[in-house]
């Protein structure tokens, strides 16, 4: 774990009390059937969305998983865009169109959201190696899951980035479950980040319950990938606390497992840690997380009054049609 100033921690201690509280109230809205749909909550992880998008500059490209509300926060995409996108509402980032699955905001490089298990791989090989053949000082950050590690896009992506030497930095969060498969019954080598080792690619693993770690492990990949190193590979052990989706019964862990890794909450880590250093106290602790929670309800305020589609716009962007997007050529 490194070292860090007191600004710098409740920082970090911050955005991922944001986090926490978005992904509890859009429990909270679900139950009350205000968002519909699928719906993956972070809870747990957030140490590895706010380690790795922390340490990247704005005009750095990312893609989530189908898990990605907190990917899309950390990388700038307004709680408001992104509750009221969840709500079917036309303010929100997919226009209401793509729900929790598909956040997407080209204004902040943030691309997907992908309810398709590893269907983020391939775009962020596609848009590093457009950076490097225009010559941009950009990194693009694949995330993806341990289930999507299995997926041949997975391993042609892999060796494409290789060959291809592209500015790409991909993150697995291993959570230890493909939906309801255990790790141990689905990958032969559980450890991940040997599989992109022999592609060539330069392989860590890292605690993902630790944001100082992981956030220190990102600065590293992300230095060597910036100075002509290549791609690079992160597998951060995680532990995702609530089940798979809301329609989960979450009949395949043992609730002494949950418990036990609650133990571990990535929050109460951090906390304690600056505690520990006197830099910071409850008091404190209790101004960032009302902080966290004021944003959360004013977010879901804005979602609640934001205006669905008109019923006549229902057919855009099904099929383009001129002046929208791309000038049709004759």
């Amino acid at each position: 774990m490194e070292d860090i100033g007191r600004d710098q921690g409740h920082h970090l201690l911050y955005q991922m009390l944001r986090i926490r509280r978005m992904e509890e109230r859009c429990a909270d809205l679900y139950a009350q059937t205000k968002i519909r749909g699928f719906l993956h909550l972070y809870i747990g992880e957030e140490a590895v969305a706010v380690g790795v998008i922390d340490v990247l500059d704005d005009d750095d490209a990312v893609g989530g998983t189908y898990r990605e509300h907190g990917h899309a926060l950390m990388k700038g995409v307004s709680a408001e865009a992104i509750f009221a996108e969840m709500f079917g509402k036309v303010d929100g980032c997919s226009r209401g169109r793509g729900g929790s699955m598909h956040l997407f905001s080209k204004q902040h490089r943030f691309y997907g959201g992908h309810g398709i298990v590893g269907a983020g791989i391939p775009p962020t090989v596609g848009m590093a190696l457009a950076d490097k053949m225009q010559g941009n000082d950009r990194i693009t950050v694949g995330f993806m899951g341990d289930g999507s590690v299995a997926e041949g896009e997975f391993h042609e992506s892999m060796n494409l980035a290789a060959l291809w030497d592209v500015p790409a930095l991909f993150c697995c969060e291993n959570n230890f479950y493909a939906m309801g498969t255990a790790l141990d019954r689905h990958q032969s080598q559980p450890d991940l980040h040997l599989k992109a080792a022999s592609y060539g690619i330069p392989s860590v693993q890292v605690d993902g319950m630790d944001v100082l770690a992981v956030r220190h492990a990102a600065r590293r990949a992300v230095e060597a990938i910036r100075t002509g190193g290549g791609p690079y590979f992160i597998e951060c052990l995680t532990y995702r606390f609530r089940a798979h989706s809301m329609f989960d019964p979450d009949l395949y862990r043992d609730d002494a497992e949950i418990e036990k890794w609650k133990q571990r909450d990535p929050i109460d880590n951090l906390a304690n840690y600056l505690r520990k250093r006197d830099m910071l106290d409850d008091e404190q602790f209790d101004e960032l997380d009302q902080r966290a929670r004021n944003e959360i309800e004013q977010a879901v305020e804005f979602a609640e009054q934001a205006q669905r589609e008109p019923v006549e716009q229902l057919q855009r962007f099904v099929y383009s049609e001129p002046g929208e997007g791309e000038q049709q050529e004759d």
